[in-house]
């Protein structure tokens, strides 16, 4: 057997798999949003009229402003806290660095299901902790479910589960660097905060992309959160709080299993769009 065969043999099981769950499934959503039902006359072609009706649906572009808003709220905060960590541990100045490095990351082994919960818990009104102790010392406490605090009590949830996860990537790029540039640099007089600003955040510019590009697709698929919190706060977290909300009230609650097929692709043409933006942007600095 040559090589090229040896290739593709090892290559086959991936493949597959890829075609059944992932092209199958995408290829049938995009012929299901090219179809409507109706009450008279059944399911019937209307080619891109279902994605022109969702370009002017207010719903869906609430949604979508609504995540592109938490994106630029939550994702600066969870990736510089991310960086601080990652940097403190990799500076060798922290004891039980190993202790510390699995407790901010023990919050991305737990999953978002019982984050949610747990957070919701955290913040009720009644019944929770916060509100408890605001009662005791007479002491008013913000609804955090409420209108004006939701999108950053969410925040605060995804930040929670997911800075450990940036930390690792962070820190696992600081370890690649070659110890030569920090003792070239400590040569050159430079101190601990000169190395971390001119060797290791340049050296980290690739796991800063990565991980913010982690981050644009997290964001805009913002689902789990709002949806187990909706119980707690249903005049606030509506079916269309977020765009993949929306498209599972569609599917599941709606019946409307067409429109939300074409909702779930424009959704999914919007993260590409703000993806290959970012990248685009990102490869434009570098070259400059």
């Amino acid at each position: 057997m040559g090589p090229r065969r040896a290739g593709a043999l090892f290559v086959a099981p991936f493949l597959a798999l890829f075609l059944l769950l992932f092209l199958a499934p995408l290829g049938y959503a995009a012929y299901l949003s090219l179809f409507q039902h109706r009450l008279i006359g059944g399911t019937v072609f209307v080619g891109l009229d279902n994605y022109l009706k969702a370009v002017t649906d207010p719903v869906f572009l609430r949604g979508v402003a609504r995540v592109a808003t938490f994106f630029v709220i939550q994702v600066p905060v969870m990736l510089v806290l991310a960086l601080v960590f990652a940097l403190t541990l990799d500076s060798g100045l922290l004891r039980l660095a190993r202790v510390v490095r699995l407790g901010i990351f023990v919050p991305y082994a737990v999953p978002s299901v019982v984050a949610a919960l747990m957070w919701g818990y955290l913040y009720g009104r009644d019944y929770g902790p916060f509100a408890q102790l605001g009662r005791l010392l007479h002491v008013p406490v913000p609804d955090f479910l409420g209108g004006s605090w939701l999108l950053g009590s969410l925040a605060n949830v995804v930040t929670w589960e997911f800075v450990g996860y940036n930390m690792i990537i962070l820190y696992a790029a600081l370890r690649t660097i070659s110890p030569d540039l920090y003792e070239a640099a400590a040569v050159d007089g430079a101190g601990a905060w000169r190395i971390a600003w001119s060797v290791k955040l340049p050296a980290l510019r690739p796991a800063l992309v990565l991980t913010l590009l982690f981050s644009v697709i997290g964001s805009f698929q913002l689902f789990n959160e709002p949806k187990l919190l909706q119980p707690l706060a249903p005049a606030v977290i509506d079916s269309g709080y977020t765009a993949n909300l929306y498209a599972y009230s569609l599917a599941f609650t709606g019946q409307q299993v067409n429109y939300a097929a074409t909702v779930s692709f424009l959704l999914g043409l919007v993260i590409v769009a703000v993806s290959y933006g970012f990248l685009f942007a990102s490869n434009r600095r570098r070259e400059v």
